[in-house]
């Protein structure tokens, strides 16, 4: 309630209290969160956010407002970070070896898919692979396919879409025809 009386019909001070949040959160937060955090209306959210953005439009500022993962974040502008990941990107904590990164991909193009359609893609078993992914966070555990045995369904996270700097799977890239063939199980078209 005190801080909804110092910010209230304040403009400038809720873009502040938005941007503080922003930062110090470190992670996407929606437009509700945000709203629920500052103790204001969404509408004020949305206004702070653009208020913001407009800010960080300028050429000598280093950040921006990204997309990601279903949220909003303060990230490095893209052409500052070329400069500057060596040193502040996580280097090797976040790496996943071929394979682990093969396996990711089929689950972010085919799923939710079961551990065998992977193994029946990649040709190989996907035990290991699915089991790293899932401590990285990278996939769930999307439901179980109605067949008999009802095998785990995998699928990707709000982690996946955030590493990968994605708002959501629709914006992957997409497959040209020889990849959609790699990724085709028999019978089903994509």
């Amino acid at each position: 309630m005190l801080m909804e009386l110092m910010v209230k019909d304040n403009p400038e001070k809720i873009s502040a209290l938005v941007e503080a949040v922003l930062y110090l959160e470190g992670n996407p937060l929606d437009e509700s969160a945000i709203s629920r955090i500052c103790g204001v209306s969404t509408d004020d959210v949305k206004a702070a956010v653009q208020m913001i953005k407009k800010r960080y439009e300028a050429k000598d500022c280093g950040f921006e407002l990204s997309q990601t993962g279903g949220g909003i974040m303060i990230s490095v502008k893209k052409e500052h970070w070329e400069n500057l990941k060596e040193r502040y990107g996580k280097k090797n904590e976040g790496k996943i070896s071929r394979a682990a990164m093969e396996t990711l991909a089929i689950v972010a193009y085919s799923q939710p898919v079961t551990r065998a359609e992977i193994e029946k893609i990649r040709g190989v078993s996907a035990d290991n692979m699915i089991r790293l992914l899932l401590e990285k966070g990278l996939v769930r555990e999307a439901g179980k396919k109605d067949i008999p045995g009802r095998p785990v369904m995998y699928g990707t996270t709000r982690e996946f879409l955030k590493i990968f700097n994605l708002n959501s799977i629709a914006e992957l890239p997409k497959l040209g025809e020889s990849d959609i063939e790699k990724f085709a199980l028999e019978g089903e078209k994509y």
